[in-house]
């Protein structure tokens, strides 16, 4: 529990540069690049503060003047703070709809081209529409493919949106690994374990390559399964 108020205070005390010099010179600028700079070194210092160490793995594979799409499994509330730092250039993500509600954050967001959506299916094809939208404008797109967190570390159902997304978009498809923050931060857990979590980015999949969107899914699923742990592993035939 310690580290984790370590965590929380280190982020409470960066608190007002955020909102006093950063808020003000992103309105003022219209460049929201000042604000994501500081607010992933701020999210990622901020777990290292709580005895998490990242080992990182083929992030060399990453051509930073592409444009990707991440997929990624998602079993903790640290996987956003510990993985979007990781990427080169500035990543989207989806955000709960709500979140655009309040005027400063809201505003904020929206200038960070992050794509709102809420469970539901009409409400899903409008956040594709809106992501189609932030790849177009160059900006990569993040995204947790089993649209949830997982309890047990094992891999969940995949959604099939973002696959339609990348049919539509026809950029390259990066899997993305998590390992470890099962066992430092699980699902209905507050209290962080010091720990060394392992995040590995799979060899891109061109557009070329992705056949059918079963197929993809199907190859983002494969890769995603073959760097976590045996126990944790689906078995194929």
């Amino acid at each position: 529990m310690i580290r984790t108020l370590m965590m929380l205070g280190f982020w409470m005390i960066m608190l007002p540069f955020t909102v006093l010099i950063c808020f003000p010179w992103t309105f003022l600028t219209g460049d929201v690049r000042f604000l994501y700079r500081i607010g992933m070194w701020v999210a990622f210092t901020g777990v290292r503060i709580a005895g998490v160490k990242v080992r990182t793995v083929g992030l060399e594979q990453i051509d930073p003047a592409r444009t990707y799409i991440f997929m990624s499994n998602h079993v903790s509330n640290i996987d956003p703070p510990l993985m979007l730092p990781l990427i080169p250039r500035r990543t989207s993500v989806m955000a709960r709809h709500d979140l655009f509600h309040y005027p400063l954050l809201g505003r904020t967001m929206l200038m960070g081209d992050l794509v709102p959506v809420e469970r539901g299916t009409k409400s899903g094809i409008s956040a594709i529409r809106g992501a189609v939208d932030v790849i177009r404008k160059g900006i990569n797109m993040t995204i947790y493919v089993e649209g949830g967190r997982s309890f047990d570390g094992k891999l969940l159902p995949f959604k099939k949106g973002p696959f339609y997304l990348a049919e539509e978009c026809q950029v390259p498809v990066v899997p993305v690994t998590i390992v470890g923050t099962h066992y430092v931060m699980p699902k209905g857990r507050f209290a962080i374990k010091p720990r060394t979590v392992e995040i590995v980015f799979h060899e891109p999949i061109e557009p070329k390559d992705f056949g059918s969107r079963e197929s993809l899914m199907a190859k983002v699923r494969s890769a995603v399964n073959s760097s976590l742990p045996v126990d944790m592993q689906e078995r194929t035939a």
